[in-house]
């Protein structure tokens, strides 16, 4: 008999300097998804804790370091905060739509301001409107573009203020990689909206999760998503939602002060970074 799904070839990437800690390095298992089974390989991996990068599914294979942790919202369970309900109520006014995975210019040059401030020097920053193109069109999966827009003038469509690539699962929303006006004074915590919509968007079709990609122990600029609860990580045993005293313990430690005065709440969930998966040989 032949299996339906063939198992995939393994490669791992040569080491690189870490992006997220500070003297650390980094490797990455990957697997190429192609093929009539690629959708469902996808799903598989991304159940065991793999992202999507184009047509790869890669996870961290650090030899010193685990700090990277798989995580995902309960959907059901989930209850907005105060801080969170107020951002819904900010920004209810925009209007949301799932376009097919196509690139435009509009959505290139909001990515390219949402760099230009909030990652200067890095690894996106030098990216082509080819390359954003590659990112968003080059899916294997049911993908799509979620698109927020300022509400417009009678046929005209309003300003572009956010955008968010997402992979469609049989049990969530896995976010890809998301991006808004970093500059927008009328609407802060936009970052923080776009998950929050997704939690609605996910509770509405019946999903019982939404994919955070990796919470990375230590680096400051991944605490954000431990603010939406419950949460649960990847662990040795399987999926286990994390105890509402830690959780409590872990938000308070991502809401205190730090230096910069960047808020770890504002940020998008982005962990399919654009760089190439180089083999060891």
């Amino acid at each position: 008999m032949t299996a339906p799904i063939r198992f995939p070839r393994f490669f791992v990437t040569s080491a690189a300097p870490c992006p997220y800690l500070p003297g650390k390095t980094e490797r990455k298992v990957f697997t190429e998804l192609k093929g009539p089974h690629a959708e469902q390989l996808n799903e598989a991996l991304g159940r065991i804790g793999f992202r999507r990068s184009q047509t790869v599914a890669y996870r961290p294979s650090c030899l010193d370091c685990q700090a990277c942790i798989s995580v995902r919202v309960a959907v059901e369970d989930f209850r907005p905060s105060n801080t969170q309900k107020r951002i819904l109520k900010r920004n209810s006014d925009l209007v949301t739509t799932e376009c097919r995975p196509w690139a435009t210019g509009e959505q290139f040059d909001l990515l390219q301001r949402y760099l230009g401030v909030r990652h200067p020097g890095g690894g996106m920053a030098t990216m082509e409107e080819t390359d954003f193109a590659d990112m968003v069109e080059h899916t294997p999966v049911s993908s799509y573009v979620t698109e927020y827009r300022e509400p417009g003038e009678g046929s005209r469509p309003g300003r572009l203020v956010g955008a968010c690539l997402t992979d469609v699962q049989g049990d969530g929303l896995s976010m890809i990689y998301s991006f808004y006006d970093p500059e927008h004074e009328a609407r802060t915590g936009l970052g923080n909206y776009i998950i929050l919509e997704h939690i609605r968007r996910a509770a509405e079709q019946g999903l019982p999760y939404v994919y955070l990609g990796y919470w990375v122990e230590g680096s400051d600029r991944m605490q954000y998503k431990v603010r939406y609860r419950p949460l649960e990580r990847l662990t040795r045993d399987g999926w286990v939602r994390i105890s509402p005293a830690e959780q409590d313990a872990l938000i308070a430690a991502a809401v205190a002060p730090r230096e910069g005065g960047l808020k770890a709440g504002n940020k998008p969930a982005k962990d399919a970074t654009q760089q190439p998966f180089h083999l060891v040989e």
